[in-house]
């Protein structure tokens, strides 16, 4: 039985081993790149607006994230790249300027929802990263920034043009 634990514990460090020189891409573009389609194109984004996102959002919502020194670490490296894959497909500020205009109003509209709830950032995010805990100011720049987005575009747009069309399920 102990012949059969220690095996099993040599594999299993084996594998940790192995899995250590496997790591997935790194979400890191060129600064030309990353403002090609940035929200800043579209929309009027104030500087303290902008260092709130770029210090509570961008790690996870754009094409530019900072990676701490664990990331270097399987399968800690998996699950982050993960975490970054799911926040660009939720939203992503360096390609918000190819969204349609319904997607841009429904995806401002929830960062306001996400943000007044606390669902943004994850808790999980701000474990580590408790400069991306959001003040009550801070909430209420980033609520009253998308807000004024909205209405603009809603007061620029179709209504019709606001609402996302999804296809009818299949039977």
């Amino acid at each position: 039985m102990k012949k059969i634990i220690k095996n099993l514990f040599l594999l299993l460090f084996a594998i940790l081993v192995i899995i250590q020189f496997i790591h997935p891409a790194k979400n890191i573009a060129d600064e030309a790149t990353l403002m090609t389609n940035d929200i800043s194109k579209v929309y009027v984004v104030p500087d303290s607006v902008r260092q709130i996102l770029k210090t509570s959002c961008y790690d996870c919502h754009s094409n530019n994230t900072v990676y701490p020194w664990y990331s270097k670490i399987q399968p800690v490296a998996w699950w982050l790249n993960d975490h970054i894959e799911e926040g660009k497909r939720e939203i992503n500020f360096s390609e918000f300027a190819t969204y349609r205009i319904g997607r841009q109003y429904k995806k401002l509209d929830e960062i306001i929802k996400q943000v007044k709830e606390d669902e943004m950032p994850l808790s999980s995010y701000t474990l580590i990263h408790k400069n991306a805990i959001l003040t009550k100011n801070q909430k209420l720049a980033i609520s009253n920034w998308a807000s004024a987005i909205i209405d603009t575009i809603k007061a620029t747009n179709p209504a019709d043009s606001l609402i996302i069309k999804r296809p009818p399920p299949k039977a």
